[in-house]
């Protein structure tokens, strides 16, 4: 029966109630429309909620019930934070700051691993008159749509998408005084890596917790994604150079083949394209320039004005990390052909030859034109060696399709001597 009234939803043609004076009236009109009478409370909820309503209708049978908040066992408890470890570590300042900002409220900040176990909590207690967050509020409780039903962690865990749930919006009655704000933590294959979560108990925020929450969540994901590179060069890049360095920078972390590995969300905003695409990768299509080009750019202390493919001017900022996670400041490289050659290993040698680069004026530089030659005899050869077939070549070198077209097109433009 239950299920029948769910996928009715939408069709009744149930008298409705055409204004509502408060959230809360909303908010209770919107129950009564979907839990009584079967109908889609469209305009009275976010879609988020609502969703997650019906997922948790198909699991949680009892809206009345006593929500254990058990904690998961020890054993799992200790795998989940071996697990997180890392995610833990780069979390560490900005929880402490959130904890400072947050001490005057009855606020509590929560981090949880992306299956809705708690790894993070306030060390500050919840107060006696908040009954619900003193069960909560502890590591290892899993608070999962799944065994809580509706709340912003749980959605965020379920969707990606950041949200918020207020008071009644939570599926469970026993959390009607909860509010709650959570925004995700991706980490660098673009998966969720955990959520980081606002939650206060008889009362409202008094501030705009969904932009906090969002803001520290995503200065959490930029060094995560940072902290899991491994011999990458990592551009930084803004329309202005005031907003390098703040949690509006965009990031970008450039593989040894010339393709990007990651980009964070503000990264994908500038450059057009979603952090998931994988479809097209290749540095020269999507930036403008050349593996060469931008990692010239990390021996500048200072942000360089850089033009984008699209046309879009952006100031940028690069640093070279390697495989073992140390970054190489000053470093010079020329794109390596082959993936398995990191990007660290030429920086030495490539650095001293720019350093004897002659004046503009002299002659093409013999170190240079011997670079060119390389590359060039290297990709002939490998083209000859596949019968000319531009994908096989491509996979051999690890570069894309794209890259070798160019280079060829390059050569025929070139003028002879």
């Amino acid at each position: 029966m239950a299920h029948d009234m769910f996928d009715r939803l939408g069709t009744a043609d149930a008298p409705r109630q055409l204004f509502t004076s408060t959230p809360a009236e909303r908010v209770a009109l919107a129950r009564r429309q979907f839990f009584e009478e079967g109908v889609r409370p469209s305009g009275l909820i976010g879609e988020a909620v609502l969703q997650s309503w019906m997922r948790c209708t198909r699991t949680h049978a009892d809206r009345q019930r006593i929500v254990p908040f058990d904690a998961v066992t020890p054993s799992r408890l200790h795998a989940t934070l071996a697990r997180n470890r890392e995610l833990l570590d780069v979390a560490r300042q900005e929880l402490g700051q959130m904890e400072h900002a947050l001490a005057g409220t009855d606020c509590r900040v929560i981090l949880t691993d992306r299956d809705g176990v708690v790894v993070h909590v306030t060390h500050q207690p919840a107060a006696a008159h908040q009954p619900v967050l003193r069960k909560t509020a502890r590591v290892g409780v899993n608070i999962s749509e799944r065994i809580v039903g509706t709340t912003a962690p749980g959605i965020v865990a379920s969707t990606g998408q950041a949200c918020t749930v207020d008071g009644a919006e939570h599926y469970f009655d026993v959390l009607r005084e909860m509010q709650c704000a959570a925004a995700p933590i991706r980490d660098v294959t673009g998966r969720l890596a955990g959520v980081l979560d606002l939650t206060v108990e008889a009362r409202r925020f008094g501030f705009d917790a969904a932009s906090m929450v969002s803001l520290y969540a995503t200065t959490i994901e930029n060094r995560l994604l940072q902290a899991q590179s491994r011999d990458h060069l990592i551009l930084r890049f803004q329309a202005s150079p005031t907003l390098l360095g703040t949690p509006l920078e965009a990031l970008a972390g450039i593989a040894p083949d010339g393709t990007i590995a990651w980009l964070n969300n503000a990264g994908a905003r500038l450059l057009g394209r979603l952090p998931e695409a994988a479809d097209e990768r290749d540095v020269e299509c999507l930036l403008g320039h050349d593996l060469a080009s931008l990692l010239r750019l990390g021996h500048r202390e200072s942000a360089q004005p850089l033009r984008l493919a699209s046309g879009l001017g952006v100031w940028v900022q690069a640093h070279l990390k390697g495989a073992d996670g140390v970054d190489f400041k000053h470093a010079v490289a020329m794109p390596a052909l082959h993936a398995s050659t990191p990007i660290a290993h030429t920086v030495d040698a490539v650095a001293a030859e720019e350093d004897c680069t002659p004046a503009a004026d002299d002659e093409q530089t013999p170190h240079a034109e011997t670079l060119r030659e390389h590359s060039r005899k290297l990709i002939e050869e490998t083209l000859a060696a596949h019968g000319g077939n531009v994908s096989q070549a491509a996979r051999q070198l690890n570069v894309s399709r794209g890259t070798l077209y160019r280079r060829m097109r390059g050569w025929r433009e070139a003028p002879s001597d």
